[in-house]
């Protein structure tokens, strides 16, 4: 069976391909299965520091395969596998960049908005379609919620109206649009820059940004100066400032970079 996501790692960059064109790059058994794989693969492997996920094909990511799902119960939907691979992407200590040549539906768009930044073409559309086929969007509401204010979470989720690449910019669940010419330069311009932060930095600063607060400010002052002490005396801050002293880029900085 020729494998449906490819891994390729070169000068920090693990790019994490869906290669399924023929059915949109739907979420099947396969594809959930060796993302999993190669999310896992890039994680583990200290020279990488960023991971793309890019696409083969005119489609994104269609959402999980409406074929499997036709015939299987409750208990053996592929959603069930889902969750794991969002939580997997949204607690990843590495930086996450999708990267989408065209469109996005359902839990495709759950997969960008568990990324750190997406880039897209201005002519790729998007749509939360469960309700008109029946369905709800709930597992992907766990990462696409924090990226929209309420009403516009009522409004996309309700109608599963189609929206352009522009609004998605708008209310946040991507970054940045741009012509198909410019997408490959503006994803390497976010991933060069992630690389310039320090690994453990970097890490600690995702793990921060999507950790719940305590309700009271002064215990949230304290954590936090635990954490920014912690890494100020620590070996990347030491380092970092010692490069800033001596005009040169820090050591966790790859080559290519310098």
């Amino acid at each position: 069976m020729d494998e449906l996501v490819h891994l390729v790692v070169a000068d920090g960059v693990a790019t994490i391909t869906l290669d399924s064109p023929r059915n949109r790059n739907a979420l099947s058994a396969q594809l959930r299965k060796e993302l999993r794989q190669h999310l896992t693969s890039a994680i583990a492997d200290d020279a990488v520091r960023v991971i793309v996920l890019d696409h083969t094909g005119t489609v994104f990511c269609a959402g999980m395969d409406l074929k499997e799902s036709r015939s299987a119960d409750a208990e053996n939907q592929g959603v069930q596998e889902f969750p794991a691979i969002l939580e997997q992407i949204w607690t990843c200590p590495k930086p996450v960049v999708a990267k989408l040549a065209g469109p996005a539906r359902a839990g495709g768009v759950g997969i960008i908005a568990a990324c750190d930044i997406a880039v897209a073409v201005d002519t790729a559309t998007f749509a939360f379609s469960e309700v008109r086929i029946g369905v709800v969007p709930a597992v992907i509401s766990v990462t696409v919620l924090p990226r929209l204010t309420t009403r516009q979470a009522h409004e996309l989720f309700l109608t599963g109206e189609t929206f352009d690449a522009r609004r998605a910019a708008e209310i946040g669940l991507i970054n940045s649009a741009v012509p198909a010419d410019d997408l490959d330069a503006e994803v390497k311009r976010y991933a060069d820059m992630l690389a310039l932060g320090a690994p453990n930095a970097l890490a600690a600063t995702k793990e921060m940004l999507t950790a719940q607060r305590p309700p009271a400010m002064s215990e949230a002052f304290e954590q936090m100066l635990e954490l920014s002490a912690e890494h100020f005396a620590g070996e990347e801050g030491q380092e970092g400032m010692k490069a800033f002293a001596e005009k040169r880029k820090p050591s966790w900085v790859p080559d290519a970079l310098k």
